[in-house]
């Protein structure tokens, strides 16, 4: 399969090419976690979306602790830096997990999960009776999903309604049509998306949201971190290197799919100055105090190297 690695405007694509297959990474790391011993998080569908995706050896490798161990032998920093990477998704998802079981505890009972993946949280949280929960995303991404499941007699835990558009189209109106209410308090969550959008789709993404969002409204955010970072750079390049040795094919450059935006606004004081009352949380901080942190990964000491996890609550 060809490396992936342009992007337009227009740009679509499906589980196994460009922005896509980034959603079989993030579910194979939820997979090693959910074996472990003491799993920070349970996603029992992760290594079925993950196997059944045919996406590259890479994405299906992390799944493998044989290939980390080799990758240590060639280059410890290159597998600190995968593990570290892992062990980021399980702190990632519990922090928003938590999140969600906060807004429903509150009342909440719309949820809006954006650009949402290989995401099953629709399937596998304890949602209460009379939620929905919407999942936008690009067509092909939300159907193999769902057939997957289905396939493997999943079902969802709560009212799960897809919204099959690009984030760039109009999905307000996409998002209404599917039954969604305005009216109604949300709680929204924008994860491993931010990176993806350019700095003014993500003002206009948080715009939308505001508008739809009456009092009392949640969000939650994975903020784009600084992805241009100098060493960031030197370590994709010895990852490609220890990747080509171990023979796991590259099938998508991600940093390549990444908006390098200097211009990008900080999440917590954007929503802060639009209506909303924010809060953020450095995510090595998180990895930190949930005890997930993995020592030898670059940048340690670089907090604006990490991403933030925002929440916020409208006004």
């Amino acid at each position: 399969m060809p490396l992936s690695t342009l992007r337009s405007h227009d740009d679509t694509w499906d589980i196994r090419t460009s922005v896509g297959a980034t959603a079989v990474m993030v579910a194979a790391a939820r997979a090693v976690e959910t074996e472990q011993p003491a799993p920070l998080i349970r996603d029992p569908y992760a290594k079925l979306l993950v196997s059944n995706a045919n996406a590259g050896v890479l994405w299906e490798a992390m799944l493998d602790e044989q290939v980390v161990a080799k990758m240590a032998d060639l280059d410890a920093e290159t597998a600190a830096t995968v593990q570290h990477m892992r062990s980021y998704q399980a702190v990632r998802t519990n922090f928003f997990d938590n999140y969600f079981a906060d807004a429903v505890a509150g009342g909440i009972r719309q949820v809006v999960i954006l650009a949402s993946g290989l995401d099953s949280r629709a399937y596998r949280l304890d949602w209460p009776a009379g939620t929905t929960v919407y999942e936008i995303d690009q067509p092909q991404v939300l159907a193999y999903k769902a057939a997957t499941l289905s396939e493997s007699g999943a079902s969802p835990s709560a009212e799960r309604r897809e919204v099959p558009i690009d984030l760039r189209q109009d999905w307000p109106a996409a998002l209404r049509t599917a039954g969604f209410d305005p009216a109604a308090r949300t709680a929204w969550l924008a994860e491993g998306l931010l990176m993806y959008l350019p700095a003014d789709a993500q003002d206009r993404l948080f715009t939308h949201i505001g508008e739809l969002s009456p009092v009392g409204s949640r969000i939650a955010v994975e903020t784009a971190g600084n992805h241009a970072h100098v060493r960031r750079q030197e370590m994709r390049e010895r990852f490609k290197k220890v990747a080509e040795t171990l023979g796991l094919e590259e099938t998508v450059d991600v940093q390549e799919l990444i908006y390098h935006d200097p211009s990008r606004a900080n999440v917590a004081d954007w929503l802060n100055e639009h209506g909303w009352r924010a809060t953020a949380q450095n995510a090595g901080d998180e990895m930190r105090r949930v005890g997930r942190w993995v020592d030898g990964v670059p940048m340690a000491d670089d907090k604006d190297a990490f991403s933030e996890f925002v929440t916020a609550e409208r006004l």
